[in-house]
Parts: structure tokens; sequence; C-alpha cells
């Protein structure tokens, strides 16, 4: 099998590193294609005298997908699929430049150096390329989270826009405190903060423009600045029994009788 890996980044790479067969990269900048060729033991394509490969897998930013899934389906021969991070798009462009093909989108839970992790998977149109490209990335530790594109998409606002809005915030509000005051909550969201800000602006803020979530946060935190007295306890309230609820129905979905403290035993962490 001879697949052309179109963005030659971090994904891109990931994806030519765990897949177990030939594979050939083209990015917008040649030395990057090169590097990535280098990493994983596959080739730079020459688009101009190359003719159709098996599959086209896109990793490219989200808010080109649509337009390299229009410009590089022709060279996918029996399938193509994208590792954008967002589905709706990539698989409306497949839908509509690659409709005879095998179709599939793909979205690593986790930065390529964190790799291997959970990849949420939507079979647009299955077939025998795509279930053996996928099957080397099992082979390769990952595992599979089979969703849809609405339920995908819906919860990357919350998992993703509104998680790094708030760490955001947090980060921009902060202000430098004495060594010695920090607090175990502190503590973990500074950890956050560090693993958020060491990361790729523009990957951010590609988040920020392609998924809602970070409106919902500024409403929330402008409602709680302007909560007094019972308000604010209601407020507190009602955010404890909405989070112990989904604790308690995660455990009994996976078969837990509870957490490791119920709600008498919690403590007060601050």
């Amino acid at each position: 099998m001879d697949v052309l890996i179109v963005g030659a980044g971090s994904m891109g790479t990931w994806f030519g590193s765990a897949v177990d067969t030939a594979v050939a990269y083209t990015d917008v900048d040649p030395d990057a294609a090169a590097k990535a060729a280098e990493a994983t033991d596959g080739r730079v394509a020459d688009l101009e005298e190359e003719s159709g490969y098996d599959a086209v897998c896109l990793a490219v930013p989200m808010d080109h997908v649509a337009d390299a899934i229009a410009e590089h389906a022709p060279r996918a021969e029996r399938a193509i699929l994208d590792v954008s991070g967002v589905m709706e798009d990539p698989l409306e462009a497949m839908d509509a430049h690659a409709s005879d093909r095998e179709r599939v989108s793909l979205h690593p839970l986790f930065a390529p150096e964190r790799a291997p992790g959970t990849v949420a998977v939507v079979r647009e149109e299955r077939g025998p390329v795509t279930a053996a490209l996928i099957e080397d990335l099992v082979v390769a530790g990952n595992d599979l989270l089979e969703t849809t594109v609405d339920e995908h998409d819906e919860a990357m606002e919350t998992i993703q826009a509104s998680t790094h809005a708030a760490i955001l915030s947090f980060a921009l509000a902060a202000k430098s405190v004495p060594e010695g005051f920090e607090t175990p909550v502190y503590d973990g969201l500074r950890d956050l903060t560090r693993t958020v800000t060491n990361g790729t602006p523009h990957v951010y803020g590609e988040i920020q423009r392609t998924f809602d979530g970070a409106e919902a946060v500024a409403d929330a935190a402008a409602t709680i600045a302007e909560a007094e007295g019972e308000e604010f306890e209601q407020l507190y309230e009602h955010a404890a029994e909405r989070w112990h609820e989904d604790e308690r129905a995660n455990s009994a979905g996976n078969g837990s009788t509870g957490s490791a403290l119920d709600d008498n035993e919690r403590g007060d962490l601050r």
C-alpha cells in the first residue's frame, strides 16, 4: 500500500510513523517534508511525476483541511483520511470530492509526542484500506474511540475550546505569588497552565476559531464575579452537583462502586 501524507508537521509525522506501509510526504515547506520522510523511513512525494496513491491522509490545519481535500482527493485511488482534529468539515469535503472512495476522519486525542493514546474515529465509508491503516494504529498501541461527527465536534467545544479558554484565562489573570503559599488546587492549575502554554499558539488559535466554548467560560466567570452571598453558594452547589453526578454516572458505567472518597469524606483542598 502506498500512502500520501499531505502535511509534514508533527501530526503528519506521527501518522507516518504509526502505520506499517510506504508513506510519502508533501508540504508547503519542502524541508518539513524531507524531515518527516527521514524520521519515518518515508520519502518526499513528487506530485508532478507520480500518479495516484492507495490512500491520501490530510494532516493539515483545521482552517485548511477542506481546501486541501478538494486539491488532493484526485490523488486518492481507494481511500482518503484526515487527522485535522475536526470532523464535520473534512467529511463534508470528502463526500463532495471523493464520494466513491473509503472515507474516514481520525482525531488523535493527544499531542504527537505523547503517543500512543486514544484516537477518535468516524468511518463514513468503510473498506479494506482504511481498516488496515486503523489496525496499524491499534498495533502501535493506540485505543480507538468510535464516534459520530456531531458527538465528536460537540465534545470538542468543552474538551478543547472551553478547557483551553479557562486555563489561558487563568494564565493571563493570575499574579505572581510568594513561594510557600501554594495550595493543591493552585498547584494543579499551575501545572495545566504550563502544559498548555508549552504548545503551539496557532494550534490553540485554530481550536478557538473552530469550536464554540470560550464564550461560555467568559459568561460563567462574569456570573461568578458578580455573585454575592447565597447566590455564589448556589452557583457552587450547582457546579458540584453537576460534576458529582457525572462522576457517579461514569463510575456506574465502568462497573465501579464509586470514587475513592464519598461526599462525606471529601476534603476541602482549596
